[in-house]
C-alpha cells in the first residue's frame, strides 16, 4: 500500500534557527500517528508544512502521491499553479490550538461556509453536511449558538466539525487541548479516539497527552531537535524506548502527571 503522506529529508529554518533538520516519514492511509516531544522540537512545524501553510527549505513532501509545490505538465515537472495547490491542500484538514471561529457566525454557519465557498456545494447541501458533523461531535443542539456563547470545549468541537465537513483524506491536530480548561480535555480526547476508531481517514496528532498517544495510536513519533529521534508502536515507545533521550522525556512527562 502506498503511503498517503511521504516526507523525505524535510528541512525548515527560521533565520538561523533550524526547526526541522532532515525528517523522513511515511504514513499509511487510515493510520493514526501521535507526535510527541519537547516544545520547540519541530512537531507543529511539520504539521504546518503538511498543511502547506509554509514551504520547506529543502526536501520533498507528497500528499496522496502528489507534491503540493510541483506538478507535471507535458511530461515535465514544473512549479505548481494555484489550482493544483488548492486541490492538493483540499485533501488535508487541520485543527489548531486556538479555535479560529468566525465570531459573527453561528456554529452551523462556521461549519457551512467552507464547503460552499471552497467545495462549491449548494447552501442546502452544505447545511445538511454541517448538521451531520455537528451531530457527530455532539453539538447538534448548539447549531444556532454563536462562539461567544460556547465553552472552550464546544468551540473546539465546532472547529473539528468544520474541518471534517471538508471530508479530507488527512486530518492534522496540533495540541488541540492545550487552550482548554482541564475538565474539558477528556471530552475532546474521547472524540479523537472515536474518530481514530472509525478508520475513515489518516490522522496525525501532536499531543502531550501520553495516555492518549499510548492507547489510541497505531504509531508514535518522538521528535527532538528537529528530527524524528525514535518511532514505533505505542508499546515500544512508552515501555521499551531504545533511545535514552526518549526514555527521559517519557519519564519526565509521566512524573509530571502523577
Amino acid at each position: 500500500m502506498e503511503p498517503i503522506i511521504r516526507v523525505r529529508n524535510l528541512q525548515k529554518a527560521y533565520g538561523n534557527l533550524a526547526v526541522l533538520s532532515g525528517v523522513d516519514l511515511d504514513v499509511a492511509p487510515a493510520e493514526t500517528v501521535s507526535v510527541i516531544g519537547p516544545s520547540g522540537s519541530g512537531k507543529s512545524t511539520l504539521l504546518r508544512l503538511l498543511m502547506t501553510l509554509e514551504r520547506p527549505d529543502a526536501g520533498a513532501l507528497e500528499i496522496d502521491g502528489e507534491s503540493p509545490w510541483t506538478m507535471m505538465r507535458d511530461g515535465q515537472s514544473v512549479a505548481a499553479d494555484e489550482r493544483h495547490l488548492r486541490r492538493v491542500r483540499g485533501k488535508v484538514g487541520m485543527v489548531f490550538q486556538h479555535f479560529n471561529l468566525f465570531p459573527h457566525m453561528s456554529a452551523l454557519g462556521n461549519v457551512t461556509e467552507a464547503p460552499v465557498h471552497v467545495l462549491g456545494l449548494s447552501r442546502a447541501e452544505a447545511k445538511s453536511r454541517a448538521i451531520e458533523y455537528l451531530a457527530m461531535v455532539g453539538l447538534e443542539d448548539k447549531a444556532e449558538a454563536y462562539p461567544a456563547h460556547l465553552s472552550g470545549g464546544q468551540k473546539q468541537r465546532v472547529a473539528i466539525a468544520r474541518a471534517l465537513a471538508m471530508q479530507p483524506k488527512i486530518m492534522l491536530f496540533d495540541e488541540i487541548t492545550s487552550a482548554l480548561d482541564p475538565e474539558l480535555v477528556g471530552g475532546i480526547l474521547e472524540l479523537l479516539r472515536a474518530l481514530a476508531a472509525r478508520r475513515t481517514m489518516t490522522m496525525v496528532i501532536v499531543t502531550h497527552h501520553m495516555a492518549f498517544a499510548e492507547t489510541s495510536s497505531d504509531r508514535v513519533l518522538f521528535f527532538d531537535r528537529g528530527v524524528i529521534l525514535e518511532q514505533g508502536s505505542p508499546a515500544e515507545i512508552f515501555r521499551s524506548p531504545r533511545h535514552e533521550r526518549t526514555q527521559r522525556f517519557v519519564e519526565s512527562i509521566l512524573e509530571t502527571v502523577r
